[in-house]
């Protein structure tokens, strides 16, 4: 199931099935990670792997073997 680093995705909504399916979803990012949300702009701090806008409720997820830069984190939808 896990595939370490060499996962490609196509969009967010992947990224958050797989975070999810690892059991990693809650999981803290070693460093807050400032993203401006891709739907509202709202500047806020992904601090879990999967992390929600508290402006629009967009839903972002990063993977752990990226979870050390901010462009790596992908918009799966609003409350998805």
């Amino acid at each position: 199931m896990h595939d370490v680093c060499g996962g490609c995705f196509d969009n967010g909504k992947q990224v958050v099935a797989k975070v999810r399916i690892m059991g990693f979803d809650q999981s803290p990012v070693p460093a807050p990670l400032d993203i401006a949300c891709t739907h509202c702009g709202n500047t806020f701090k992904i601090e879990t792997m999967v992390s929600v806008c508290p402006a629009c409720n967009m839903v972002y997820a990063v993977t752990p073997c990226h979870c050390t830069r901010a462009e790596h984190a992908m918009a799966a939808g609003i409350g998805y």
